[in-house]
């Protein structure tokens, strides 16, 4: 009968020891990862196991530290390969099939030596062959060996009948131990275990106290607020950590810290072999000549695009309150919790750390409170455009618990009722921050540009080129009534435009895109608020294609000197002595062209009457008028070249003008 191979594994292979290190303190952060720290005992050849998700080895190569508070040092870390099953046994000068009996194992291990054990004999030999038979269907399946025995016999053995085998070299049974290792860790796919090797221990330490410490994929904690705003004094805020267990095992008394802020975390591919393939080298008169395929050119390299902008996305709108939604309770009173916790500085970031264990089972989450103070908090509106008619219902929570409060979803209780909620980023200690949880719909805001106004402000002229410096002055009207008999504080939040400047007022505040002013409205009053803003241009215009009329309107403005003023006199004086030329000479083209219209009539009519009878008389009058012309012609177009010759000498003493003229 075949022995199944389970029991020459357990003949075979001795177990190692292997102690677990419990969970003893866990801090989680905001970008995905946490920090785990386990400690505790090791005796005298025990190997600890820490067993990780597949896809969390990569964080935990990266990270893990071990310390050996005993004072002896770490002989080393192993841990499961990342190669594939068939990748990590085809090294292995053997091979175990799932139904491989111990014969085709033994007929592998050819010219090993072998000692079996029959009855209270023991026999050995070098193994010749094994097989397994059966000659009948109603012979049992059998199986032997054959030993080349110590004194020199060759003989067949029944393994059935033997108790126990054993193969005599050492090399082969580690081969043998480390081959069913990697076939019993394969059965777990997504676990792995790390191994940690304990060195040599202080001087008269029996057992030493060990701790590793690593970093590993995790649910990131939550934070939620409720602000409480009581009949009198300061509101309170409580603050509530939300953490996942997703770890794998309990977390049974631990340390537990969260930490505010988010530094940088990656993965980095440390669990995954890699290989490199070497080049074949040879000597080149050995190798045959191939052809040589060259690339084709391409232009000129490209640039690499530009590196896209990081916006930060803007706070989320927090969601309209359900008006009729009340909680009836003694909403204005605060939990009963007492958050036991210390809090540090760490950086940028910060820390929350309870004080007291804390139990969190796996797959089971956890509600911690880690705050309850009284906060410097006002309640007021806020208006911005984008809200429509209505302004929001807000509070300006000033961040005076000395800690860094965490980004999250408020509550807002106010007399005694559900206000409603809001979104608030992550307040370092002594910022400020507003809040909006609701509409408030007894007040209204409109709004409306009054006016518009241009100004010249300066002007500069230099090679001929006007440079004008204005300035549009524009208002902006907010009109807030206040249906309610109770006075309000309203935030205007006004947005800033590229280019343009406040005139007269000083916000409130400012933030990255807008500004803030802080308006008093009575109880079912009307307040009207104008913000005043400037924007300042220049204009450049070549003086060449201006009218001196362009150049008056430049002289009435305030700002120019007496000697601007003088040079641009001028140059507009001999811009009209330009125009008034112009004008001459145009009208002396005109009287030109139609008299050389009259000369031509006056020709065809002399030509038309030349060979008609009792007309000589007619065509005589004709020709002295012809004559007439001529002489007025004569007289036009020296008039014209005069004017021409004019025109260019005032052009001439116009652009010296220009070119010396600088204010």
């Amino acid at each position: 009968m075949r022995k199944p191979l389970l029991l020459v594994q357990i003949a075979l292979v001795v177990p190692a020891i292997a102690a677990d290190l419990p969970i003893r303190e866990v801090i989680l952060y905001k970008h995905g990862v946490g920090y785990f720290e386990r400690a505790g005992e090791l005796r005298a050849g025990e190997t600890a196991r820490l067993d990780f998700k597949a896809s969390d080895m990569n964080d935990v190569l990266k990270s893990l530290t071990i310390v050996d508070r005993s004072g002896g040092m770490i002989g080393g870390v192993r841990y499961d390969a990342a190669d594939p099953l068939e990748k990590r046994l085809q090294d292995f000068p053997f091979a175990l099939d799932r139904e491989a009996s111990l014969a085709a194992f033994l007929d592998q291990m050819k010219g090993a030596r072998l000692e079996l054990r029959l009855g209270s004999d023991t026999v050995a030999g070098t193994i010749v062959s094994a097989r397994t038979s059966k000659p009948d269907e109603k012979i049992p399946e059998r199986e032997t060996v054959v030993l080349l025995t110590d004194s020199g016999e060759i003989r067949t053995f029944d393994l059935g009948a033997a108790s126990s085998a054993k193969l005599s070299d050492p090399k082969l049974q580690a081969l043998l131990r480390d081959y069913l290792t990697v076939l019993s860790g394969a059965r777990s796919k997504d676990r792995r275990s790390v191994y940690i090797d304990a060195g040599a221990t202080a001087a008269g330490a029996a057992a030493r106290q060990l701790s590793a410490s690593y970093m590993t994929p995790s649910a990131v904690w939550k934070s939620s607020y409720r602000l409480i705003f009581g009949a009198q004094g300061e509101p309170t805020l409580e603050g509530w950590a939300i953490v996942d267990n997703t770890s794998g095992e309990d977390w049974s008394n631990v340390k537990l810290s969260v930490v505010s802020g988010r530094p940088i975390s990656f993965i980095t591919q440390l669990y995954e072999p890699r290989y490199v393939t070497r080049p074949m080298a040879e000597l080149a008169e050995n190798r045959a000549v191939a052809p040589v395929v060259l690339q084709g050119g391409i232009g000129v390299p490209i640039a690499p695009p530009a590196a896209a902008r990081l916006f930060a996305p803007p706070p989320a709108q927090a969601r309209e309150a359900l008006a009729d939604n009340f909680l009836k309770s003694e909403l204005d009173q605060a939990s009963s919790i007492a958050p036991a916790m210390d809090t540090r500085d760490l950086g940028e970031l910060f820390e929350y750390s309870f004080s007291g264990p804390v139990s969190v089972k796996q797959g089971e989450s956890a509600m911690l409170p880690f705050l309850q103070q009284k906060v410097n908090t006002r309640k007021l509106l806020i208006y911005m455009e984008s809200f429509g008619l209505h302004p929001m219902n807000a509070a300006e929570i000033s961040n005076s618990t000395g800690k860094t409060l965490d980004g999250g979803p408020i509550t807002v209780y106010d007399a005694n009722a559900y206000a409603g909620e809001a979104l608030v980023e992550t307040l370092k200690a002594g910022d400020k921050r507003l809040i909006t949880y609701g509409v408030d719909l007894g007040a209204r805001v409109t709004t409306a540009f009054d006016s518009s106004r241009a100004n010249l402000r300066e002007i500069h002229f230099a090679r001929g080129t006007l440079t004008t410096r204005n300035a549009i002055e524009e208002t902006k009207t907010y009109t807030i009534k206040n249906v309610d008999p109770r006075r309000k504080t309203v935030i205007i939040e006004h947005k800033q435009r590229p280019g343009y400047k406040l005139l007269d007022l000083k916000p409130s505040e400012t933030t990255a895109d807008a500004y803030r002013f802080e308006v008093t409205v009575g109880g079912s009053a009307t307040e009207a608020f104008a913000v005043r803003e400037e924007r300042v241009y220049d204009q450049t215009i070549s003086v060449s294609n201006i009218t001196p009329d362009q150049i008056a309107t430049f002289l009435q403005n305030r700002a120019l000197s007496d000697a601007a003023r003088r040079q641009l006199e001028t140059i507009a004086q001999k811009k009209r002595e330009i125009a008034a030329n112009d004008g001459q000479l145009r009208q002396v083209q005109a009287d030109l062209a139609n008299l050389t219209q009259d000369e031509e009539r006056q020709r065809k009519n002399i030509e038309s009457l030349r060979n008609v009878a009792a007309q000589q008389d007619l065509v005589q009058q004709y020709a002295r008028q012809l004559a007439a012309a001529e002489v007025k012609l004569a007289g036009l177009r020296d008039q014209q070249s005069d004017l021409q010759r004019k025109k260019t000498a005032l052009e001439g003493e116009l652009n010296g003008l220009i070119e010396k003229a600088e204010f």
